[in-house]
């Protein structure tokens, strides 16, 4: 397959190499606010109607936590819900990870206490910042750490309240942004590891085109850069990613991306050449959850059936930063192995 790309500095990319010991996702669990937020609701606010916005992100409706939800409830939820799932009792974790822009307090992290609210009573937690690309970027360091036999069990949380640093009349934001929260229990596998390597990249010249300035609060984004960035970089990523794990692109059953923007996840999908009903689009209903889009969006297609152990699964996701980054998860519990050399 020829795919043509804009020129881009492969130095920029980092991959992340497997160790001796193996890594594998477990079970995924999610935590949304309530509250449910349509387009009718927004739209007049910032000028437009209701298929201006479908027709420019994909976005239909949208979760919003109320004023005294935290944070840290949804991001303990959603590990919790991960955990009964994968059969890990709290005090078995190793490690606690939360991937977040918009924690409760400055300090102290969420992770700490996610890990106290959830009695995990022996692991180290600490927050990760990566903007978009951050529950990518916390899944790195956890499948490392069980890589290097210094874990045997973490969960990897990514949770954001993207309405509370969003300016409610901004045509460019307001309509994006939401709320919600996702996990995944990583465990160390007798096998090689299911995930990986994984490819990160970085490019702080794009740092002002996504931006929360000190003092005031509210994300400003320009949407037009933003979004040529984003569909260069996945694009390049994911063709990292799968040259890393050994695979083709023809043998990757999903394509699960930061739920940015609807335009963004086909424009990716055009260029590689993979067809539509591989890349998962699942924006519609959840809107663009930042650090949560990922788990959020494997949840989503489990629940529909479409998500089968064996299956191997493209992770891809770009943020502010600029951050991005992909890999490859071949998608079997810690128990089982599907494929050859899985």
């Amino acid at each position: 397959m020829s795919v043509s790309l804009p020129e881009t500095n492969d130095a920029m990319a980092a991959v992340l190499p497997m160790g001796s010991a193996g890594a594998a996702i477990a079970s995924v669990g999610v935590s949304l606010p309530q509250t449910v937020v349509t387009n009718a609701e927004i739209a007049p606010r910032i000028g437009v109607t209701d298929e201006w916005i479908v027709r420019r992100t994909g976005i239909r409706s949208r979760r919003m936590a109320d004023p005294e939800e935290r944070i840290v409830t949804h991001a303990t939820n959603a590990a919790a819900a991960a955990l009964r799932r994968a059969g890990v009792a709290p005090d078995q974790l190793d490690l606690v990870l939360v991937a977040t822009t918009t924690p409760d307090e400055v300090m102290p992290n969420t992770a700490p206490q996610v890990a106290h609210e959830l009695g995990a009573v022996r692991a180290g937690a600490f927050d990760i910042g990566a903007a978009c690309t951050g529950f990518l970027s916390a899944l790195a360091v956890g499948t490392g750490q069980i890589e290097a036999g210094r874990a045997q069990c973490a969960v990897v949380v990514g949770a954001d309240f993207m309405s509370r640093i969003t300016d409610p009349d901004d045509r460019t934001t307001a309509a994006v942004f939401a709320d919600g929260a996702g996990a995944v229990v990583l465990q160390a596998t007798a096998e090689e590891t299911r995930i990986g390597p994984i490819v990160l990249g970085s490019d702080g010249a794009g740092a002002d085109h996504i931006i929360v300035p000190r003092g005031e609060g509210l994300i400003r984004m320009r949407g037009h850069e933003t979004f040529r960035e984003a569909v260069a970089r996945l694009s390049l990523a994911t063709l990292q990613a799968v040259r890393a794990a050994g695979a083709r692109l023809d043998e990757i059953d999903l394509f699960v991306y930061h739920q940015a923007n609807g335009r963004i996840l086909s424009a990716v999908g055009e260029r590689l050449g993979v067809p539509a009903d591989r890349v998962v689009d699942c924006i519609s209903e959840y809107g663009n959850t930042s650090a949560a889009t990922l788990p959020l969006a494997l949840a989503h297609v489990e629940a529909a059936g479409r998500l089968e152990p064996g299956h191997l699964v493209l992770l891809g996701a770009f943020g502010a930063g600029f951050t991005w980054g992909a890999t490859v998860v071949d998608w079997s519990p810690p128990a089982l192995s599907t494929r050859p050399g899985a």
